[in-house]
């Protein structure tokens, strides 16, 4: 497929207002469609930025359409990590004919990108373009796990039209489904329906409210490192913060928090791909929440660069083994702890005639869910997705 054809070259008369970028600089390291006929080739890049100047499903928000540039803007500013690895900007998909056009663009450059284990990072747009992420998985035959910053569930009503306030439920309902997990990190409870709360609970999925959060801020690195897409809504972050969201309220994560999950997204050897939503320049004073986007999606770049490819297995030598049998619930929990970066996974049985489970039955988890274990608990995570798999 030629995605080309979607793309627009990026305005960096705009993004650079007349500066040159020195040699370390983002904007001059990273590789850019910049002209019509000139479309960069990504095959031996690490990450493609897609901006997607979609607003129509950011209901009260679409302003956020504009968004791309201005992130450009701060992004290119700041300075560079070395030659890791080729970054290249595609440029922005504009607006479709109808909102399904702009979908399709997206899911097919996202398709075409993960096939060739190239990590897309879309600066949108509403966050109903997560819907259009989801979808990019959808013939890469492959259950995926999804991760929302949010404060919100975004799960709407059945019959509600797909927008950024009911994605969720449509990835949920969508046929063919390949969702196997869905985590929320960071959601208010006086933002969010009790029933909604309910049925995250029955669909064993995953919800983590602010306070508890930030009380433990580092309880979130095994929930992102578990997602293969991880979607960012803006309105996550308190006003103080990031006040260019129509949505903005008082409470939320503060910058440093957001770029640190930022960092833990793109420390995981398995997110494949994030996207980072309803941003709208129009509220932002001094371009602010411009500015901390571009900074996250820095600390994303850098996180991936230090990926340490753990993979853990019983005859891996770089992962040390724990057995821990809880006699009450008679289970016996397989623990590994990676030697490179310290981090753990626990292993969860699945059916042998389910084999399409078999990249999610290896958990992470953190050592306080191996502490659990020890003193005869039942880590929630294990629990959680042991009645997945069964």
């Amino acid at each position: 497929m030629d995605i080309s054809v979607f793309f627009n070259p990026v305005n960096l008369s705009f993004i650079s207002d007349g500066n040159v970028y020195q040699p370390n600089q983002l904007g001059h390291t990273i590789k850019k469609f910049e002209e019509k006929d000139n479309f960069p080739s990504v095959e031996e890049c690490r990450i493609a930025i897609i901006g997607v100047k979609e607003g129509r499903g950011a209901l009260a928000n679409e302003s956020c359409a504009d968004a791309p540039d201005f992130v450009r803007k701060h992004l290119y500013k700041l300075w560079g990590l070395g030659n890791l690895f080729q970054i290249v900007d595609m440029g922005n998909i504009e607006p479709g004919h109808s909102i399904e056009d702009t979908y399709y663009a997206l899911s097919s450059t996202v398709e075409y990108l993960v096939k060739f284990n190239i990590l897309p990072l879309i600066i949108g747009g509403g966050q109903d373009l997560t819907f259009a992420n989801y979808r990019g998985y959808q013939h890469l035959e492959q259950l995926v796990n999804l991760v929302s910053v949010d404060a919100n569930f975004n799960l709407g009503f059945i019959d509600d039209e797909l927008d950024a306030q009911t994605y969720l439920s449509k990835i949920i309902l969508y046929q063919p489904n390949y969702l196997f997990n869905y985590s929320n990190i960071g959601y208010q409870t006086y933002f969010a329906d009790p029933a909604a709360v309910e049925l995250m609970q029955k669909l064993f999925f995953d919800s983590y409210r602010l306070g508890t959060v930030r009380a433990n801020l580092e309880e979130t690195e095994p929930i992102v490192r578990n997602a293969d897409i991880v979607s960012f809504d803006i309105s996550a972050v308190r006003k103080a913060d990031a006040p260019g969201n129509f949505n903005a309220g008082p409470n939320g994560f503060s910058g440093e928090e957001f770029c640190q999950i930022a960092r833990y997204a793109g420390l995981s050897d398995k997110v494949s791909s994030v996207g980072f939503y309803e941003y709208n320049p129009i509220f932002d004073d001094r371009e602010s929440t411009a500015n901390l986007i571009a900074q996250a999606i820095w600390c994303f770049i850098e996180g991936v660069s230090q990926r340490k490819n753990d993979i853990p297995t019983s005859l891996n030598p770089n992962f040390l083994k724990y057995r821990v049998f809880i006699s009450e619930s008679k289970h016996e929990i397989v623990f590994y702890k990676s030697n490179k970066s310290d981090r753990w996974w626990m292993e969860v049985p699945y059916p042998n005639n389910k084999s399409k489970y078999e990249r999610h039955h290896l958990v992470p988890c953190s050592y306080a869910d191996y502490q659990i274990a020890c003193n005869e608990g039942m880590p929630d995570r294990w629990w959680q997705t042991y009645q997945k798999l069964i």
